[in-house]
């Protein structure tokens, strides 16, 4: 067994999407002042490799402690998108090349090699992200999350924002994203065990998570 862990550290000079506050992480407690350590953590539900779930758009949406456990792990598949560069939209070509496979996904994770900004002040900007097209093949299919390597599935200061959030995230039963992943070039293009387990939070409409792949 290999695990490839597919989460960004989180810490507080990281990039965070415009408008958040970045985390923040100091002690409270000392070894020497008071025999142990104890750290404070305060952070978006959105920092850093998180999920979204339905709550995230919808007024009445599904929250992050509505969903079982389970529903954070699955059967993953890697669609290799790497080649579509800066302010690119991957469309369902890139499914149909291995589209067997995608089938017998419960996630479908893209990858775009994004990640290898993560940091600069362009991370934030002109990423690539899915096309309408590619969002109804998730629907259709019955896929029960997907995720990018982006800090977004939708373009920064689009015409109509979030059009993706709201189109997937509407779907009655469910529906999770992840955005931010690292590392999914690593991975390969054979199905695997997608874990990425959210903190477990009353009344969050997101959280970072731990995200893996199990081969």
């Amino acid at each position: 067994m290999k695990i490839i862990d597919l989460t960004h550290t989180i810490a507080p000079g990281m990039p965070v999407y415009p408008g958040d506050g970045r985390p923040q992480v100091f002690p409270v407690r000392t070894c020497e002042a008071d025999g142990h350590r104890e750290t404070a953590i305060q952070l978006y539900s959105h920092t850093g490799t998180h999920v979204d779930t339905p709550g995230h758009v919808f007024p009445r949406g599904r929250l992050l402690d509505a969903f079982d456990i389970s529903s954070f792990v699955g059967t993953g598949l890697v669609i290799d998108a790497s080649d579509v560069g800066a302010g690119g939209r991957v469309g369902i070509s890139y499914i149909e090349k291995n589209k067997k496979k995608a089938e017998s996904a419960d996630f479908l994770l893209f990858y775009t090699g994004w990640d290898r900004y993560w940091g600069s002040d362009g991370y934030m900007r002109n990423y690539p992200v899915i096309t309408i097209e590619v969002a109804d093949y998730l629907i259709e299919t019955r896929k029960r999350g997907v995720g990018l390597d982006t800090p977004s599935l939708d373009p920064a200061g689009g015409p109509t924002p979030l059009v993706l959030h709201y189109r997937l995230l509407g779907q009655e039963r469910g529906f999770l994203m992840f955005e931010n992943l690292c590392n999914l070039g690593l991975v390969g293009d054979n199905l695997f065990t997608f874990a990425a387990l959210p903190v477990k939070c009353a009344g969050a409409d997101g959280s970072p998570v731990r995200a893996v792949a199990i081969l």
